[in-house]
């Protein structure tokens, strides 16, 4: 069989109708991780979406105990073809944010698939339903065509806790690190750049929280009595992080700035446009680090956000000086920032600048990841994608927000090659979450001619990579 004999098949499966039939069935299970009374449907996505998926192609499959959530276990897949030949990870996660059933457009809900304007509706069809569904329906094509076989060996870890920040996912990695060892990590999941462009990204952004709080006092106090007498912890706060990130959103603190871009990401960046999709918000252009491209701004850039400000009471005002104020931080980060000295940085900021009332708690975050752009792997997997789509793919060293890839790139040190079925306007974790019919049917695609071509030269694929990681090291 040829490739193109290949792509014409697992497409006409797709048009029949399969697709979407396998689609709402998961979506219809309401697999919400971040409530209390759904272990069973979580449990039951493993049993009915995942597992007979894999047991078709001759996985052998297991639950995991997850040692720091006991309600949120692991599903462990893997397929031996051959020792000799390479071992590709892949990774999926079935959960999903609240339903909000309340909120969906009348005619739609969170646990039917309805298709409306080009677009797949529910909840999970563009996280992480519709994505692992892709890739598996691919990986299965490649099985049939083959008669059986992959021509590579392949592991699958799936979680049902990413929707809550993935707790045990690096320490069931850890504990199961030889049984994961692999050659090559391939998933999908966050958007493409834009609904047109095919995408392939490295890794993500890190992602640091952080409270900043100031408790000047138990109570609050009549402001026209003590005006002008007490210290304002609301004026304070303000004044602070007015010191971190300025009033056009440039950072202030030189210690959590990161590297200058090189050469060669601005080159990649420069090809990148975001925000050209229709329901994108409108940029604010002279937002952000000065001199930067809107693509280096995103990708290539640390931010400062304020997520939440709170002092006194918003619903009802009050004529006093309140006694607290509290903010909610972020730092969103790139590869070769320091975040493990975010909160000395932040510490010594501050009392620079005669903030010392401020307090400095619930610091917390995951590293950057970025596998290098120039690698042999990278440059395939674009060509795969260019030749079987109709646009040119776009190459992002990491995606602007964060995924668990720490943990695949850190603690198993794998090459992590990310090719998104979605959008950014695909209503991912609010009402009305959709899946574009034409990008799974493309994605599809992709994925297909990927893990034939891995079965056909995974090992010259890899060969070449190794040379390049040794070239570097010299």
């Amino acid at each position: 069989m040829t490739t193109q004999q290949l792509i014409a098949q697992a497409l006409a499966w797709f048009d029949s109708g399969h697709f979407k039939t396998t689609l709402a069935s998961r979506v219809a299970i309401p697999s919400e991780s971040q409530r209390t009374d759904r272990d069973d449907q979580l449990l039951r996505y493993y049993h009915e979406a995942f597992t007979p998926a894999f047991r078709e192609m001759g996985f052998q499959t297991e639950i995991v105990a997850n040692p720091v959530n006991a309600a949120r276990p692991f599903l462990l897949a893997r397929y031996e073809e051959d020792p000799a030949l390479p071992t590709v990870m892949c990774y999926g996660h079935g959960d999903v944010v609240f339903g909000d059933d309340a909120r969906w457009t009348e005619g739609l809900s969170p646990w039917t698939l309805v298709e409306r304007d080009g677009n797949w509706y529910g909840r999970g069809a563009a996280d992480n339903k519709g994505q692992h569904t892709v890739n598996l329906a691919a990986l299965a094509q490649v099985y049939h065509a083959r008669q059986g076989r992959l021509g590579f060996n392949c592991v699958w870890l799936c979680e049902m806790g990413e929707e809550m920040s993935s707790p045990g996912l690096a320490e069931v990695c850890q504990q199961l690190k030889t049984r994961l060892k692999a050659d090559l990590f391939i998933a999908s999941d966050g958007p493409r750049l834009s609904a047109d462009r095919p995408t392939l990204f490295l890794g993500s952004r890190g992602c640091a929280n952080f409270r900043l709080t100031i408790n000047a006092r138990a109570k609050d106090y009549h402001s026209g009595n003590w005006g002008g007498l007490l210290s304002n912890p609301g004026t304070q706060l303000a004044n602070a992080i007015a010191s971190l990130v300025d009033g056009k959103g440039e950072m202030r603190i030189p210690a959590l700035k990161p590297p200058a871009l090189t050469p060669a990401l601005k080159a990649i960046l420069a090809d990148i446009t975001p925000a050209r999709g229709n329901n994108d918000p409108q940029t604010d252009p002279d937002w952000g680090e000065p001199g930067l491209s809107a693509a280096e701004k995103l990708f290539g850039w640390n931010t400062l956000e304020v997520l939440s400000f709170l002092t006194g009471n918003p619903a009802q005002p009050m004529n006093a000086i309140p006694g607290h104020a509290t903010a909610v931080c972020q730092l969103r980060f790139v590869v070769g920032t320091d975040w493990t000295a975010l909160e000395q940085a932040l510490r010594e900021h501050l009392d620079a600048h005669g903030f010392s009332m401020v307090a400095i708690s619930d610091v917390r975050g995951t590293p950057a990841t970025r596998f290098d752009p120039t690698d042999p792997l990278v440059h395939w997997a674009l060509e795969v994608m260019a030749e079987t789509s109709s646009s040119k793919p776009a190459l992002l060293p990491n995606l602007g927000g964060s995924l668990p890839n720490d943990v695949f790139a850190g603690i198993l040190g794998l090459p992590t090659l990310w090719v998104p079925h979605s959008y950014p306007a695909c209503g991912q974790h609010a009402p009305d979450e959709h899946l574009p019919i034409a990008i799974a049917r493309e994605g599809l695609a992709i994925m297909t001619r990927l893990f034939w071509d891995l079965g056909e030269q995974g090992r010259e694929l890899l060969a070449r990579h190794r040379q390049h990681q040794a070239g570097g090291a010299q």
